[in-house]
């Protein structure tokens, strides 16, 4: 998958590919909001949509999705702010038989995104210049 990276002003940079942009953007100096979630919240939440497989879990088998949701909780290192640990907290209705809470865990464990920060990938950062036509 390619995706193209832009820098539409200020401190915002954008990611486009194929009909989706995903904004974003960085706080102010004096500390306000951006207009858009940060570069690093946006990769964070990543693992938790990803996670989202719960909800084609249970509409798989005709179960209830009202109410369910995921809180993700980030412990990040006080030293280095790095993200050290990251809890998903699936919170069930207590509609959903308790034999589907361990397969509902074992779905969100599956998590494509956690997998690759088990094994990140390199990155390489080569500079391109155009040529003059």
């Amino acid at each position: 998958m390619d995706m193209e990276i832009t820098f539409p002003g200020g401190a915002r940079v954008d990611a486009s590919f194929g009909p989706y942009i995903i904004k974003t953007d960085q706080p102010a100096s004096d500390g306000s909001p951006g207009t858009a979630p940060s570069p690093f919240a946006t990769a964070l939440a990543s693992v938790g949509t990803y996670a989202g497989d719960v909800l084609g879990f249970l509409q798989q088998r005709g179960l209830p999705t009202d109410g369910v949701r995921l809180l993700q909780c980030i412990e990040a290192n006080p030293i280095t702010g790095m993200a050290e640990n990251i809890h998903l907290h699936v919170h069930l209705p207590p509609q959903i038989p308790q034999k589907y809470h361990s397969a509902i865990v074992r779905t969100a464990e599956l998590c494509a995104v956690k997998k690759h920060f088990a094994h990140p990938p390199d990155v390489h950062v080569p500079t391109m210049t155009p040529v003059p036509a």
